[in-house]
């Protein structure tokens, strides 16, 4: 396997040679370095006038070999040395610096990012020879003014650091953090992340939602972080400078997952994951978690697919790291969890197939709703945000016992009902999936065979959970994606819930300013003035 890296063009084939001969070298497990090899790359880096980087396991190996230019060298992807929760890589960098300088900010941001044991920068003489050695490491327990801990400057003779000593005892408080955090055994522990140019208001509400994901998902949420900018970086969403610090974050808190509050493309999902050892998804894979987790029905099931292969299909790149990541555990679980790694054609087809059996529960949608339409039924649907309570009031109100837990997306599968009113005359009421803000285009697609059956709908009840205080956030998102699925000419009947949870005060105002009926969906006494006002939009 090839293992040196960078542009050797100008070098002469001696030099070439000893480079290669570089991998033959064995630094023993208490130095960081040793004296005849630092000074060896010195004098070579010297002659080629390039910085020379070592990569060093901890068996004392040279893993990589590295030329780079006259002001920096580029590590190249070591995701063989795969990082384990409360882990460092496994690797320290040890690298020459033709000017005398200490660490640069450069070779702080390459140790947090990588995770590196270690990181070194070799200065040298005006002739070329070893001069000192500046090393760092990341600090387990530190402040976010003071990440790192650098040594101070290494001598010639002073190279025997108990190098392998040293990284165990960072490791092994790496290990008591993580094992401090770990509550729950085998749950997923993640920082949340928003990068974002919306207000701190927007912006925070928009993470409180996500951490109401998370828990739908069965994730603890360990940290949240938020970055205000004016212009979002096209590459990594965030700063680097910022992306470092999440990565000291993450180690500090025992982390194994870091969920973007923001929708990632394809090429930043790569960069991110290229640049950090970190499982990194965002709110879409998350919200196709839980939409994993929650299908029971074939159909359910066939739907979260198709809309999981549609999401990963453009991030199906060819010996990227990030892959491996999406497709594990948390939001690559459930019925799209099949080898993902499987090449573009393969899901293509997956896909087709998909849809042509989806196409076929649609036919069958249509034949149902035909033999509706001759017996003349009148259809009432429950529409709402995710956990405004439209299951339970499908159960108060049909004396039935649908799924109803308070959690986002508890129900993903259509449940009917039959519904008596008081004049004998008999209804289907239907309970739908949730909606929720920015839904994901692939997921509302994946569902339009079953959104589509609100289109035969006589009336609409809009749940609105105003003891939530993001109501008025939630009517939009509703009403927005209503607009969407050309829903919105259909009566709409506004039920404000939860007015247990709520002073009569407010109760009282926001039935006259949204201009619904409060109910408490768990009381059917409540439900009186609600039954009254379906009958006279039905039936006038």
């Amino acid at each position: 396997m090839k293992r040196l890296f960078g542009n050797t063009t100008g070098c002469k084939a001696h030099q070439i040679r000893r480079l290669e001969n570089l991998y033959r070298r064995r630094i023993p497990p208490e130095f960081l370095i040793t004296f005849e090899l630092a000074h060896d790359i010195s004098l070579l880096s010297y002659e080629i006038r390039r910085q020379i980087g070592l990569l060093i396991n901890r068996a004392g190996r040279i893993a990589y070999v590295i030329v780079g230019d006259q002001q920096q060298i580029i590590i190249p992807d070591t995701s063989e040395y795969r990082v384990a929760p409360g882990r460092l890589k496994g690797l320290r960098c040890v690298h020459t610096h033709l000017s005398d300088e200490a660490l640069t900010s450069d070779d702080l941001t390459d140790l947090a990012l990588l995770r590196l044991d270690l990181m070194a920068a070799i200065t040298m003489t005006t002739q070329g020879h070893l001069h000192r050695v500046h090393a760092g490491h990341i600090l387990p327990k530190s402040s976010p003014e003071k990440p790192f801990e650098i040594l101070k400057p290494l001598q010639p003779h002073q190279l025997d650091i108990a190098c392998l000593e040293l990284i165990h005892s960072l490791e092994t408080e790496l290990s008591h953090i993580k094992s401090s955090y770990e509550a729950n055994q085998g749950k997923e522990r993640a920082l949340l992340v928003s990068v974002t140019s919306a207000t701190k208001d927007i912006a925070m509400d928009s993470l409180a939602e996500l951490k109401e994901l998370a828990a739908s998902s069965n994730i603890d949420v360990i940290g949240t972080m938020l970055q205000q900018r004016k212009k979002l970086n096209s590459r990594f969403l965030m700063g680097i400078g910022k992306l470092q610090d999440l990565t000291i974050m993450a180690l500090q808190t025992g982390a194994t997952l870091i969920v973007l509050d923001q929708e990632l493309n394809p090429s930043q999902i790569r960069s991110i994951t290229d640049k950090i050892d970190f499982k990194v998804i965002d709110r879409t894979q998350l919200i196709l978690d839980i939409f994993a987790q929650q299908a029971q029905s074939r159909e359910g099931k066939l739907q979260v697919e198709l809309a999981q292969l549609k999401y990963l299909l453009p991030r199906l790149i060819a010996k990227n790291t990030a892959m491996s990541r999406l497709t594990g555990g948390i939001g690559g679980r459930g019925p799209g969890e099949t080898k993902l790694e499987i090449n573009r054609r393969r899901v293509r087809d997956r896909i087709t197939r998909l849809e042509k059996e989806l196409a076929l529960v649609i036919k069958q949608r249509l034949q149902q709703k035909a033999r509706r339409s001759k017996r003349n039924l009148t259809v009432i649907s429950i529409i709402g945000y995710t956990n405004a309570g439209k299951s339970t009031l499908l159960n108060t109100l049909t004396k039935s016992n649908v799924k109803a837990e308070s959690r986002l997306f508890a129900t993903l599968d259509p449940a009917s009902r039959r519904l008596r009113f008081p004049k004998d005359i008999e209804v289907i009421i239907t309970d739908t999936v949730g909606f929720i803000k920015n839904l994901p285009k692939d997921l509302l697609t994946a569902f339009r065979a079953t959104l589509e059956e609100l289109e035969s709908a006589d009336l609409l009840l809009h749940v609105i959970d105003i003891s939530n205080p993001r109501y008025q956030q939630q009517i939009e998102s509703v009403e927005k994606i209503l607009a969407e699925l050309n829903l919105d000419k259909i009566n709409t009947l506004r039920v404000l819930n939860k007015t247990d949870l709520v002073d009569n005060e407010t109760v009282h105002r926001l039935s006259k300013t949204l201009g619904g009926t409060a109910v408490s969906a768990k009381a059917k006494s409540t439900l009186i003035p609600l039954i009254e006002r379906m009958e006279k939009l039905i039936w006038g």
